[in-house]
């Protein structure tokens, strides 16, 4: 009876959330942002009894659907979203392309493919509203690596499409000279994962300022609990958004990063988040550029 039973019991638990859910409701932030603002990333999750995650996933999420994002949204004033495939979902888009279809907002999405993936396949996904492709390189996520990031540009080029890297700057700096090197734009997830504590001086964030300038890289202002253990205010991220804002205003862009699946500890409120970002890019004009200009362009806004 026993062993009959754990089968079960080990099923219970895998269609179980194991991570935090991001606050609900949302605060609204003190300050409105300025019309057409865009949050750059975020993700969308399904229920584990309607949509399981890949088997080995390192998270198993709440149920974090379109309506409650676009809720979030409207609370914290973005008009635009960009919303990023989960890596627990692996290759398959259709839960995003599904989001982005019935989404009442403007959305756009950045899909995961592997190294097999069709022309008519990519055509399709652009049809569908992805604009990019994501290369996680900074996890033990199975999936594209540094090493096709070459080749994979040359075939999305066309398409006006960019890579999206998650690159361990801290251990990953080789990475800046395959970077440099791409006929695409390549956009970095939070922060490249530097060290927020180490400051502005240490060797992994100046290598991203060094990839900054050049001028189809970009960088995304998110996640500050990847780089920063100093949650809710994150005070040390500060000087490098501040930093990467005097070297390339015109390529910075803004997400939250709901729901959150990576926060644990410090999850945050993303009206905070908003007002956070107040407090990282004070000129209205560079904010402006951050939250609406840059995502426009990068992501093909009308």
């Amino acid at each position: 009876m026993v062993s009959e039973a754990l089968p079960a019991a080990s099923d219970a638990l895998l269609s179980e959330p194991n991570i935090p859910a991001p606050i609900r409701p949302t605060t609204p932030p003190k300050r409105r942002l300025p019309a057409g603002s865009c949050d750059s990333h975020a993700h969308v999750f399904d229920a584990l009894a309607r949509r399981p995650v890949l088997p080995g996933s390192h998270f198993r999420p709440h149920a974090c659907p379109l309506d409650d994002y676009v809720h979030m949204l409207r609370t914290i004033g973005c008009d635009r979203a960009v919303l990023v495939q989960p890596s627990v979902y692996g290759t398959d888009n259709r839960y995003v392309a599904e989001a982005i279809r019935l989404s009442p907002l403007p959305m756009r999405g950045v899909a995961v493919v592997d190294e097999r993936v069709t022309d008519r396949e990519l055509e399709a996904l652009h049809e569908q509203g992805f604009r990019g492709i994501r290369i996680n390189t900074a996890s033990a996520t199975p999936g594209l690596k540094l090493a096709h990031a070459p080749r994979l540009a040359e075939r999305i080029r066309h398409l006006g499409w960019h890579l999206q890297f998650f690159v361990d700057l801290k251990t990953q700096g080789d990475a800046i000279e395959v970077l440099r090197r791409l006929p695409v734009d390549v956009v970095i997830d939070h922060f490249g994962k530097v060290d927020a504590a180490q400051g502005c001086g240490a060797g992994p964030f100046k290598a991203l300022l060094e990839l900054m300038a050049y001028g189809h890289c970009w960088a995304k202002l998110t996640g500050p609990y990847f780089v920063s253990t100093t949650g809710p205010g994150f005070g040390d991220v500060a000087p490098l958004v501040q930093a990467l804002v005097g070297v390339a205003p015109e390529r910075l862009v803004w997400g939250t990063d709901w729901p959150h699946p990576s926060a644990h500890g410090q999850m945050p409120d993303d009206g905070h988040l908003v007002d956070l970002l107040g407090a990282w890019v004070f000129d209205d004009a560079a904010r402006r550029r951050v939250l609406v200009d840059n995502p426009r362009r990068l992501y093909g806004f009308a």
